[in-house]
């Protein structure tokens, strides 16, 4: 009788889960239609002032409606997208065997169709922008060639094109994957189809468009982990899948900091637009008002959550039913909320009169040439990698007091390179450097021989794989795995012994320069802000890498003798001195167009500051030179007296039988 009680237990609660699955299609549906009805809507009401502040005639209520509702609703599956994948990746574990469980491939599926729809209504997006700008109706531009190639003239339908091809690949990509280990790349790509969108609209003109820019790609990033990982833990959990207590502990983590992250950007974004008297006198500022009662409403959904739903699966995995109700909820809030933002990009702010030539092309005015006082303390930050810069020291020092408190000893020089490091970073692209590095070639290859040169080699001699291998906790004996085995997989994997061949990262590192100055991409890209982030994010990366393999205390999948070492160093780091000799005789200006239109007074001599700029790199690699040497020198003594302590215990304990051994081959 209790077997058969149990049994029926199971079966209803099956049926219930299966009852539940149904309708899980037409509640996203639904989802996705709200924050699209709501852009539509807030779009028709600030029509009238979008047509006064751009001065085009009427698209048609095609285009007026359309654009908003499809971008609201392929925003949406944008962040489903992202969600999936992470649940795949990050918030359940997979099989022993590495291969996805039915949890993590039901995510990966569920991330393969949003990518899908975000897809197509990016293509369908491309049209519709074309038309929305250029004012005649949608008929006009629904030939495919005709509007990808009139895409190509206008910027936001160029993000466009860009998105719905970077999404298109992603879920061709995800198609035939199986395994765990590609879950994390389809999770990155699926966050790098959110950058076209950061770099167009109302953040990427006007003044302050650097800081408007880097807060807002910060804000979509945080705003799709934290929305995409809600939707598709509330998926999760209605399908009754395992590891239901697990994915919501996780989760609960990522969407604090996602929450923190998502307040601080848009505070400082809304602060670049508006100022306290627009908050409440223009249509902009109170959409801004109550996108922020949105999110601080979903904050306090995400406290109360924690306190009951997730605190109810910890005591009982198959207690769901208060996490379904308050996800649902919050998921409800931020489709309006992703409604409200979408409406926001349709709705004039408040302009700058009059901006100067330099406001409008990098997004703030200078006072001045550089000297030594404006270098030092005329600073500006940067949002991505002065945060970047803080961050990274903050968690740092974190590891270090974990193993402090457990007692275990951590090298001070370490934490010392590892700090200077950070500070180092911040103050190249924050400081005075930083500030005049889009301006002048001369400021932009300091900042570049500091990225590339100084900065991963303070970093890499923090040893922070190391120290995060002994202060992360270690996954018990059938438990799922956490951070630490997602470190030593990254390390083991195939491609980190691609990169980490000697050849291959001292190619990337020294390539990377040259086909970007020697060919017509530097040109191309000088007066972007996409380029110039991704220009140093290029530096500091190829330099990590390469000086990882020459110098790092960290474990490469592929370690190499001290002697290597030596020899790639010497076959590398002279071709940046020969590179800045080559810039010297260039008759060529790199980036003339761009800051000859800059039209700034006091530089006009571009051939002369292209002359200082590979100056600058000649003289630069003496210092990182040095700090390599001098570090190799001391791996190697290291090195050698390990090997001395091990041969001396070997003869220790076997009475020095080799030294007998040889001196008997030489009687």
């Amino acid at each position: 009788a209790a077997g058969a009680h149990h049994t029926l237990g199971v079966m209803t609660a099956t049926s219930a889960t299966r009852g539940r699955a149904a309708i899980l299609v037409p509640m996203l549906a639904g989802l996705a239609i709200l924050a699209g009805c709501i852009a539509a809507g807030i779009g028709a009401l600030s029509l009238a002032d979008a047509l006064t502040a751009t001065g085009l005639p009427d698209p048609g209520p095609v285009t007026t409606l359309g654009l908003p509702f499809v971008r609201a609703t392929g925003e949406m599956a944008a962040v489903l997208a992202v969600g999936s994948f992470l649940l795949a990746a990050f918030l359940v574990p997979p099989q022993q065997s590495g291969v996805l469980d039915v949890a993590g491939y039901r995510a990966l599926r569920l991330g393969t169709a949003a990518s899908g729809a975000w897809a197509v209504c990016a293509a369908l997006l491309v049209p519709l922008t074309i038309s929305d700008v250029s004012g005649h109706p949608l008929s006009e531009f629904l030939d495919p060639a005709t509007a990808w190639s009139f895409a190509g003239l206008v910027d936001t339908a160029s993000a466009w094109r860009w998105t719905a091809l970077l999404a298109a690949v992603v879920t061709l990509a995800s198609l035939p994957v199986l395994r765990w280990s590609w879950t994390p790349v389809l999770l990155a790509g699926s966050l790098l189809t959110l950058i076209p969108l950061g770099l167009t609209g109302h953040s990427a003109a006007g003044g302050s468009h650097d800081l408007a820019t880097n807060s807002l790609l910060i804000h979509l990033i945080a705003a799709g982990l934290w929305a995409g990982g809600l939707l598709a833990l509330l998926v999760h959990a209605i399908r009754g899948g395992e590891h239901a207590d697990l994915a919501a502990r996780r989760f609960s983590t990522v969407a604090l900091w996602c929450f923190v992250a998502m307040g601080l950007s848009g505070v400082l974004n809304a602060l670049v637009r508006l100022t306290p008297a627009d908050l409440l006198t223009t249509p902009y500022g109170q959409l801004v008002v109550a996108k922020f009662v949105a999110l601080c409403a979903l904050g306090a959904l995400g406290a109360w959550q924690r306190r009951r739903g997730v605190a109810a699966l910890q005591e009982d995995p198959n207690k769901r039913a208060p996490l379904i109700r308050l996800a649902l909820t919050e998921a409800v809030v931020f489709a309006l909320t992703f409604g409200v933002a979408v409406g926001l990009g349709r709705t004039p702010p408040p302009t700058v009169l009059n901006p100067s030539v330099p406001m409008v092309k990098i997004g703030y005015d200078f006072a001045g040439p550089p000297t030594v006082a404006r270098i030092l303390f005329d600073w500006r930050f940067d949002v991505v990698f002065g945060t970047a810069a803080i961050v990274l020291a903050g968690v740092y020092l974190a590891g270090v007091l974990r193993l402090r408190r457990r007692g275990d000893a951590w090298p001070a020089g370490r934490t010392t390179a590892w700090m200077l490091g950070c500070l180092t970073l911040l103050f190249a692209t924050s400081s005075g450097t930083g500030r005049y590095m889009p301006a002048m070639f001369s400021m932009h290859m300091a900042v570049h021989m500091l990225l590339s040169m100084l900065v991963p080699i303070l970093l890499v001699l923090g040893g922070p794989t190391t120290l995060a291998l002994r202060a992360l906790p270690v996954a018990g004996r059938g438990e799922p795995p956490g951070m630490r085995e997602w470190l030593l997989a990254a390390l083991h994997s195939r491609v980190s012994r691609l990169l980490t061949n000697p050849i291959i990262a001292a190619v990337i590192f020294v390539v990377g320069f040259y086909g970007l100055y020697f060919s017509s991409l530097f040109d191309s890209i000088a007066g972007s802000h996409a380029g110039h982030l991704a220009m140093n994010i290029h530096f500091i990366l190829s330099g990590y890498l390469f000086y990882w393999v020459v110098i790092g205390v960290d474990p490469t999948p592929r370690p190499i003798s001290p002697l290597a070492k030596l020899a790639v160093v010497f076959a590398s780091l002279p071709l940046h001195g020969f590179f800045g000799v080559f810039l010297m005789g260039m008759h060529k200006v790199l980036g003339e167009w761009f800051y000859g239109a800059l039209g700034l007074p006091w530089h006009t001599d571009l051939a002369g500051d292209q002359h200082l700029g590979g100056g600058i790199t000649w003289s630069a690699g003496e210092l990182p030179l040095l700090m390599v040497m001098i570090a190799l020198l001391v791996q190697w003594h290291r090195s050698d007296r390990r090997t001395a302590k091990r041969l001396d215990r070997a003869a220790d304990r076997d009475d020095d039988a080799d030294l007998a051994a040889y001196n008997a081959m030489l009687a």
